[in-house]
């Protein structure tokens, strides 16, 4: 039940970001978004029929998609979403903030990305496009940042043609606005880093990172080679996970302890259980 209301609260707060960008920004303006909204954005410019109705259709294809894709959950959690998402932009009225075209590409697509965000968070989503670059990426072996980056050049190619090239460009900046701010969301300020260490003095940085840093270590036996012969030598190598933000104190610990000791870092996209930091709004 805890978990259901937490959904539940992100998903709402989702829906009001994205009404708010949407009805206070980008559709008084005619500007427009990428994927399943700007589609629907821009079949509803030139249509009697409403954006509402608009989204409802071209994400239908997709919930039945991430059902098979993602399961029943996703596909009940992202119905519910996107027919809210629907009733409150044909029902809620919201004036137009500003006629500057810059802050309504910014702002709209900030509030619209950090609508997406926190519904994605929430488990659903209120734009469909990613599940079939999801699926498309398995079936074409092409990563799902391209297949998204192709189908949004061939949305602002025919906004361009359909409401002309500033609108456009316009447009793109909202999408790259709200692409960032669906990364913040999802990914949060404290973005998870892994590291790995190579140290000759494994114990002590072993014992500094569970001490100080109270972060949990995971000990590895490996080897380390070196020179031309490729010479071997057994050594304990460190993995930890910690936050963005701490990076720098880890740095600071280690170096001083064994500066010439081997770091490596890469993101990491979640983590569960272990002494990890957790993020407030982790779904």
């Amino acid at each position: 039940m805890k978990r259901v209301i937490k959904d539940t609260v992100l998903i709402l707060l989702g829906i009001a970001s994205a009404t708010f960008g949407l009805k206070g920004f980008l559709i008084p303006n005619h500007f427009i978004d990428g994927g399943a909204m700007g589609i629907s954005m821009l079949a509803s410019q030139f249509s009697s029929i409403s954006l509402g109705i608009f989204i409802i259709l071209i994400n239908t294809p997709f919930i039945l998609l991430g059902k098979r894709l993602l399961g029943n959950a996703f596909a009940l959690k992202t119905s519910l979403a996107i027919v809210g998402l629907s009733t409150s932009l044909s029902f809620i009225s919201i004036p137009l903030v500003t006629t500057d075209p810059i802050l309504i590409a910014v702002f709209g697509g900030v509030f619209l990305g950090a609508g997406i965000g926190f519904a994605m968070r929430g488990g659903a989503v209120i734009d469909g496009t990613e599940v079939l670059a999801i699926y498309l990426s398995k079936k074409l072996g092409a990563t799902v940042g391209d297949i998204m980056l192709g189908i949004n050049a061939l949305i602002f190619s025919i906004a361009a043609y359909l409401m002309g090239v500033e609108i456009a460009l316009y447009s793109l900046l909202t999408y790259l606005a709200a692409s960032k701010a669906l990364d913040f969301i999802v990914e949060g300020i404290e973005e998870y880093v892994g590291v790995t260490i190579v140290s000759d003095y494994c114990e002590e940085v072993r014992l500094v990172i569970i001490e100080k840093l109270n972060r949990g270590v995971t000990v590895y036996s490996g080897k380390k080679g070196y020179g031309k012969r490729g010479d071997t030598e057994n050594v304990d190598v460190l993995y930890s996970v910690i936050t963005r933000l701490e990076i720098n104190r880890m740095y600071t610990e280690i170096e001083k302890i064994d500066p010439n000791a081997f770091i490596v870092m890469h993101s990491v996209k979640d983590t569960k259980g272990g002494m990890i930091k957790q993020r407030s709004l982790k779904a």
